[in-house]
């Protein structure tokens, strides 16, 4: 059996808080961005059942990343299971899932992103690396709108 990617990162806010900006553009542009000058993210969301929420992702135009999660749950505001295809600049294409889990701690959120399904140990450990980097994006950009 091929190993999971689990990550995990406890968010210093309410639950109901950390998954409406999680689906929302606003959180879903700070998962995928880049404090790099000119990187791209771009983001539609159907937040249902059976719908789409796609990303295109890069540093530039002829560089870019594009992920499409398809919803196969939504439990609001604890889970969201979703089949993603992950189309890469080099033409190659991954089939994987990933499933969201968001848990209440003592006033905080624990947000679990648990991906099954990616063949290679790289690519394992690709998105081994890159997940805690897009959670703590998301946490600043939440920390940024609660302040407010």
């Amino acid at each position: 059996m091929i190993p999971e990617v689990r990550v995990e990162r406890e968010i210093a806010a309410p639950l109901e808080v950390v998954f409406d900006a999680f689906t929302s553009a606003g959180g879903q542009e700070a998962l995928y961005g880049q404090d790099d000058p000119g990187w791209i993210v771009e983001t539609a969301c159907e937040l249902r059942v059976g719908g789409a929420w796609t990303i295109t992702f890069g540093p530039s135009r002829g560089h870019l990343y594009r992920h499409r999660h398809v919803f196969e749950a939504i439990e609001r505001p604890h889970r969201l299971l979703v089949a993603t295809t992950e189309h890469r600049p080099d033409g190659r294409r991954l089939d994987f899932g990933t499933e969201f889990l968001f848990a209440a701690r003592d006033g905080s959120t624990v947000l679990t992103m648990i991906q099954t399904g990616l063949e290679t140990a790289e690519l394992r450990e690709e998105h081994g690396r890159g997940v805690p980097n897009a959670l703590a994006r998301l946490d600043r950009a939440i920390k940024t709108r609660v302040r407010r």
